[in-house]
């Protein structure tokens, strides 16, 4: 089918010929604000709005003559909005890990990241290099995806077996921690799902030598001691080809299943561990087989029992889900989801440098992002009819058809109506977690993207699927103000009103002609 190309010459009348699209200073380094600067508020921020708004990524992109090949290859930068009696004070600070302390020592790259393969020391001699060759890579503890938390303390995460427990008020790095040390996983997403009373969930895969397995952690609050001590895998799961495991970003959750979606985004293990030798990065190991279906499997959460019935659908690949909930012997799953799961790799930084037309061209090779729903039948036995559709669910569009005994084959229904396409499709969705996880909800948030990055504030309501949209795009005859957000739902504690709460989002603005990159903050009521 061909891709639908979202028309930017509608959003740039008035803009001069000689102007064009930019994003190339949202890959530039920047210098960390180790200490707290004061901001300029427009507006009034609620007086019942108090805290750190931690947020985490890349912020450096090279070390002496070496450059970062992907855009997430680049160390992690850490911010921090402290929210207090209306006013707001920043500071970042790079992560302390061991891989910006190597390269930064040695003023080159010297740890293997996703995207880009460290090099040999130059200064050494021939053999030396040669041998180079043969030696495993070593998993980066450049946790630059994520703030998560466990047992209280926080952390940032990528997704290898590393992350850091740091200090949400100074950013100081505080401690490196190795999920492999407590449990036998080899990494971990920087995703992990909670509980009411604390009790985290993750997925981290495990590598021996009859292959590859997918398996849930639970981290218990009470669990003895500090650190990642008590974690226990709850279960283990097989991959369909063991030597070609999927990969996944993050896991939905309901209130008694943990959904892992098993996508055609492959990791070629072979690849992987011969990179070195081949002399190509990690990211080459990671490739998208359209012709395998994908899979859903449920894990009960108390038992860790795996369901013996899959869910199976189209080929899809997704990064991020929105909710999941249980309603009369149904699992509902919103995701973000895409027919095409080649993107991973289209974030290389010598794309996003590209400007005009040629960024263009490479944004509309992608495919773009929507939400939809499953609904996945949860009372399927060999009593349960073939060949019709399960979902009995009002106005739902969805279908379940049991098409074996332990197999259901579903259909999505999409969560939005055509204004959607306008927007450049929606990705890094949010809701009103601490209230509406794992159960109905009404609304919920994320980016829309009219190119390779977000510009625009989208909120949905699933009463009628309307959309409300804060776009971020402005443009002058001197400059384009482009925006890159993420969104976090807030509930008033004050309030008895379940739809009374604000947004808090972060974006970039810069202006191309100064090539200035700085971070902004905007309020507005949606």
């Amino acid at each position: 089918k061909k891709k639908k190309r979202i028309p930017m010459n509608i959003s740039l009348k008035g803009v001069p010929q000689l102007f064009m699209l930019c994003i190339a200073p949202l890959v530039r380094s920047v210098e960390e604000t180790p200490e707290p600067i004061p901001t300029r508020v427009t507006g009034t921020i609620p007086a019942w709005i108090r805290g750190n708004l931690l947020r985490n990524g890349p912020g450096k992109f090279e070390f002496g003559g070496d450059h970062f090949n992907h855009w997430f290859d680049g160390m992690a930068l850490m911010h921090q909005f402290k929210i207090e009696d209306g006013r707001v004070t920043y500071r970042s600070r790079f992560l302390r890990s061991d891989a910006y302390v190597k390269n930064s020592e040695c003023n080159r790259i010297m740890v293997t990241e996703f995207g880009t393969l460290a090099m040999p020391d130059p200064c050494k001699n021939l053999f030396f290099r040669f041998l180079s060759r043969f030696e495993m890579i070593k998993p980066t503890d450049n946790a630059s995806v994520n703030f998560v938390k466990y047992k209280g303390d926080y952390y940032v995460s990528t997704e290898t077996n590393f992350m850091h427990k740091v200090d949400p008020e100074s950013l100081e790095s505080k401690e490196k921690v190795d999920w492999s040390k407590f449990i036998a996983v080899n990494g971990a997403t920087a995703h992990p799902h909670y509980d009411p009373d604390g009790t985290a969930y993750n997925m981290g895969n495990s590598y021996g030598s009859k292959g590859a397995l997918y398996n849930i952690i639970k981290v218990s609050p009470e669990s003895d001691g500090d650190s990642l001590r008590g974690a226990e895998v709850l279960c283990s799961i097989s991959p369909a080809d063991k030597s070609r495991p999927s990969y996944y970003h993050s896991f939905g959750m309901s209130e008694n299943y943990v959904v892992f979606i098993e996508q055609p985004v492959k990791l070629d293990l072979w690849k992987i561990v011969t990179c070195n030798i081949r002399r190509r990065s990690l990211s080459h190991g990671i490739y998208w087989d359209p012709k395998m279906e994908t899979i859903f499997h449920l894990v009960h959460k108390q038992s860790g029992q795996v369901s013996s019935v899959k869910y199976h659908t189209k080929a899809l690949s997704t990064f991020h889900q929105i909710n999941a909930f249980e309603q009369d012997g149904f699992l509902v799953l919103d995701m973000c989801c895409s027919d095409d799961g080649q993107a991973i790799n289209t974030y290389l930084i010598q794309n996003m440098r590209k400007a005009g037309e040629a960024l263009d061209e490479m944004y509309n090779s992608i495919g773009r992002s929507y939400p939809r729903r499953f609904v996945l039948p949860l009372r399927v036995t060999k009593d349960t009819p073939t060949n019709q559709n399960l979902n009995t669910r009002p106005n739902s569009a969805a279908t379940a058809i049991k098409i074996a005994n332990d197999k259901v084959y579903c259909t999505h229904e999409d969560l939005h109506g055509d204004d959607l396409h306008e927007y450049g499709g929606f990705e890094f969705p949010h809701i009103n977690y601490a209230r509406y996880n794992a159960r109905p909800y009404r609304f919920f948030y994320g980016c829309g993207f009219r190119h390779l990055v977000g510009d625009s504030l989208v909120k949905v309501d699933l009463e009628g699927k309307k959309l409300q949209v804060m776009s971020l795009l402005r443009m002058s005859a001197w400059a384009w103000n482009f925006f890159f957000l993420t969104g976090l739902a807030l509930v008033c504690p004050d309030s008895t009103n379940t739809l009374t709460f604000v947004v808090l989002n972060v974006f970039f603005f810069f202006h191309v002609g100064q090539g200035h990159l700085s971070p902004g903050s905007g309020c507005q009521d949606l």
